[in-house]
C-alpha cells in the first residue's frame, strides 16, 4: 500500500466534518509551500517562433526608444 492509499483509507473512516478538516489542512499546506515552476527564459519562450534577434537589433531598438529621452532629467 502506498502513502496515497493509506491516507485515503484513513480518510474514509472519518466523519464528513473531520474529512472537511483534513481537506482544509491539506489546502493550508499547499498554500504554505506552493510548487513553483521554474521560469522559462525569453529565449526558450521564443524558440519555436524562429526569430533571430541579434545584439545589433537590440542596440538599434534601444537607440530608437531612448534617443529622444531628455538628458536634463538625469
Amino acid at each position: 500500500m502506498n502513502l496515497e492509499q493509506a491516507v485515503l483509507e484513513k480518510l474514509r473512516t472519518l466523519s464528513p466534518d473531520k474529512q472537511q478538516e483534513v481537506l482544509d489542512f491539506a489546502e493550508f499546506l499547499q498554500q504554505k509551500n506552493p510548487h513553483k515552476r521554474p521560469l522559462k527564459s525569453v529565449k526558450g519562450l521564443c524558440a519555436d517562433l524562429k526569430v533571430d534577434i541579434t545584439e545589433e537589433d537590440i542596440a538599434q531598438a534601444r537607440k530608437e526608444m531612448w534617443g529622444n529621452f531628455p538628458r536634463e532629467m538625469i
